[in-house]
């Protein structure tokens, strides 16, 4: 069993470090340009071009709310992305599909997540929301935030770096916060 968790481990680090394409940037297929991989990705917040992203009306409480969302950047493996993102008042559910961490850059948001907590984030505050959960968010005027989202890793890989820590002698990885 420790072998198997040992090559599922080293099969997912040659995954993540493996790139899509040619360093080169020509594919193999017909010699066509591939898409560029930039090693940096930098621009003013305020300047990103925000789009419309609709709330699935099913998860409105109250209001009208209007979300607009703009993409930064994605990992080359799609496994995480930078966006900004902004809603006018309402009141509304949401799912977190990913993991998410949140920095207000205005406005605010009152939220409640599944467990009943509440809080306030205000410009500056940051938020942290594990994928797979649900979270009341309530808007009195305006919000807008920059989200760091990753995927969840499939359990085997979870399990991979578990063992590879204990095999290294880390403690289990617990919450930075004291």
């Amino acid at each position: 069993m420790a072998l198997k968790m040992l090559f599922a481990e080293l099969m997912a680090v040659a995954v993540r470090v493996t790139p899509l394409a040619p360093r080169l940037g020509i594919s193999k297929q017909e010699g066509k340009q591939a898409a560029p991989r930039h090693a940096m990705i930098a621009s003013p917040a305020m300047d990103l071009p925000m789009l419309p992203a609709p709330i699935n009306p099913d998860w409105i409480v109250a209001g009208a709310p209007v979300a607009r969302l703009a993409e930064h950047s994605r990992s080359h493996d799609d496994a995480a992305v930078t966006a900004m993102w902004d809603c006018t008042a309402g009141e509304f559910n949401w799912y977190f599909g990913w993991d998410e961490t949140v920095v207000i850059l205005e406005g605010e948001v009152h939220v409640t997540a599944e467990d009943g907590t509440e809080t306030t984030l205000r410009a500056g505050d940051i938020g942290f929301f594990n994928g797979g959960t649900w979270a009341n968010w309530r808007i009195e005027t305006y919000v807008r935030k920059i989200a760091f989202c990753r995927k969840k890793f499939p359990e085997p890989v979870v399990m991979a770096y578990r063992l590879r820590d204990l095999l290294r002698g880390e403690a289990p990885k617990a919450a930075l916060a004291a």
